[in-house]
């Protein structure tokens, strides 16, 4: 996929009502890991209702015809999967851009790289937590993921295959953030992809980090943005791209909406306002559809129903792409068509998904900047 002018990418016309950005498909609960964040709870053996490959094969033909510019295979350990490269090779003959999230476990060699290579994979994805053993280690539950992880990087830089990386932000990781770049640069990758912690699953409401901590990530991303060598990107901190366009219109004479253009992928819109079911959909190992991986409310079944009809005219979907629904101070918010919140941690954290973000520090202020936003969206 070619690069995109920034002119593009604002005005580009992807419907988030009609098509996803993004797909994940959780292959399998199935993982070796125990981690103390896991979303899903995930157990070292696959469950008896899993997909099976005739079923899976549905799945992507369905997930083709949506097209939707990034698919991403995710577990649990989708190595854990005896069918997962064939799945792989399946999902781009049909047009796809396949990404997988493997565990750093004994399963992820040279030779299992090498493979996914092979079979068609666009992108390898591999969680780092901690810039040394001891902190990474403590948040995976299992002595060596760190090194096995680092030689997962090293393997597909050897490879010629691009690789991000995943770090999950909490109360353990904080302090921890500078060194990360560090250790980052001195690889080839593509994308730093910073999630932001969901108190569901195994994640733990006091590991939380504060509003303020939220803010003081920001302030850090946004300068480590100018000068690492590859992207950033957040994962259910919607309230950054509010962060980004205050930064942005601090600075006379430049371009608010500019910024953006560093966070978007190859050949895909930067600006549009994903969020939980906004551009974004999570079928789960039993062909569940759901908002997201961190917002357990089912919208679907694709045994039921396409992926493209559960998207398109789920009721629960459609709720969540109305900003008109949100409450709070999300819905007085001048930002709120280019930010939401995260409506997994709302629901997480209230049992209500139109909640207001409950880690946003930002008071919605009567400024002069909702023409702009309109312009993105």
């Amino acid at each position: 996929m070619s690069d995109v002018p920034i002119i593009a990418v604002m005005n580009s016309q992807f419907d988030l009502n009609k098509r996803p950005l993004v797909v994940i498909w959780e292959t399998t609960q199935a993982c070796d890991l125990s981690c103390y964040h896991c979303r899903a709870c995930a157990q070292p053996k696959r469950h008896a209702q899993e997909m099976n490959t005739l079923a899976a094969e549905a799945l992507i033909r369905d997930v083709a015809k949506l097209a939707p510019p990034i698919f991403i295979l995710t577990g649990g350990d989708p190595l854990k999967r005896f069918d997962i490269y064939h799945l792989v090779r399946y999902a781009a003959s049909l047009g796809l851009r396949p990404a997988m999230t493997p565990s750093a476990t004994p399963l992820l060699t040279r030779t299992a790289i090498r493979e996914l290579k092979n079979s068609g994979l666009s992108r390898l994805a591999v969680s780092l937590d901690g810039s040394t053993a001891d902190l990474h280690d403590g948040f995976r539950g299992v002595h060596g993921s760190f090194e096995r992880t680092l030689n997962a990087i090293r393997w597909a830089n050897e490879e010629h295959l691009p690789i991000q990386v995943n770090t999950t932000i909490s109360k353990r990781n904080l302090n921890d953030l500078d060194a990360m770049a560090e250790l980052l640069k001195s690889f080839r990758i593509v994308l730093w992809s910073i999630f932001f912690l969901v108190p569901t699953g195994r994640g733990q409401i006091d590991d939380l980090p504060t509003r303020q901590e939220f803010e003081e990530v920001f302030r850090k991303l946004y300068s480590f943005s100018s000068d690492l060598p590859f992207r950033i990107k957040t994962t259910e901190a919607q309230h950054y791209r509010r962060y980004v366009l205050q930064q942005r219109r601090r600075t006379k004479g430049e371009n608010p909406l500019q910024p953006f253009a560093n966070f978007s992928e190859k050949g895909i819109p930067g600006l549009l306002p994903i969020n939980d079911g906004k551009g974004f959909v999570f079928v789960s190992h039993k062909g569940e559809v759901f908002p997201s991986g961190f917002l357990p409310v089912c919208a679907g079944n694709v045994a039921l129903e396409s992926l493209t009809d559960i998207y398109q005219n789920s009721e629960l979907l459609k709720a969540l792409r109305d900003t008109d629904n949100l409450k709070g101070k999300c819905r007085e918010c001048e930002y709120r068509n280019i930010c939401g919140g995260s409506r997994a941690r709302a629901y997480a954290m209230t049992g209500d998904m139109f909640a207001e973000e409950p880690c946003c520090i930002y008071q919605p202020q009567q400024a002069a900047v909702e023409e702009e936003i309109v312009q993105v969206v």
